[in-house]
């Protein structure tokens, strides 16, 4: 396991797998969320987003949980592991919920500086809206993976648990 590639929908725990996965392994974490995101919550330019991921994908180690469909098929062509979390709607929408609370007004680990967390209607409108299209994608995703690649779908913390207590 050398270049690890995490994929789900938001509240799946993406950022906390990889936070624990990088402290177990001893690879080096990347959020997309910071590379996608500058301070203010200004969206970083589109070429710039993909030149910052390109660099990271053709290092020789990484953890890089998120999306950013324009590199997606380059990461999944680096990776030697794929994780898929694919958790139910009504337990990501709790954690969304969860981390809004406890980090509100202040900013995550996994985003950048000056990005506090706040309550968006547009967010979770837009979870709802792309709940069952991105869960299919990330499917597709794993689909696609080469056969050498260590495909892990996980759909429940306790098969989150299992993954890290076998490594």
């Amino acid at each position: 396991m050398q270049r690890v590639m995490i994929i789900g929908q938001p509240g799946s725990g993406k950022s906390t797998l990889a936070r624990l996965l990088g402290e177990k392994t001893g690879l080096p974490v990347y959020h997309i969320d910071q590379i996608h995101w500058m301070s203010g919550w200004n969206e970083r330019p589109k070429p710039e987003k993909i030149a910052m991921a390109m660099e990271v994908q053709n290092r020789d180690t990484w953890i890089f949980e998120g999306g950013l469909g324009a590199t997606k098929e380059h990461r999944l062509s680096r990776c030697d592991t794929l994780i898929n979390l694919d958790f139910p709607l009504p337990l990501r929408a709790w954690r969304v919920a969860k981390r809004t609370l406890h980090h509100y007004g202040k900013t995550r680990p996994d985003l950048p500086d000056g990005c506090p967390e706040q309550v968006s209607l547009e967010f979770w409108k837009w979870i709802w809206d792309t709940r069952e299209k991105n869960r299919l994608a990330g499917l597709r995703w794993m689909a696609k993976a080469e056969p050498d690649v260590a495909v892990h779908h996980l759909r429940s913390p306790s098969d989150v648990s299992r993954f890290l207590d076998s490594l």
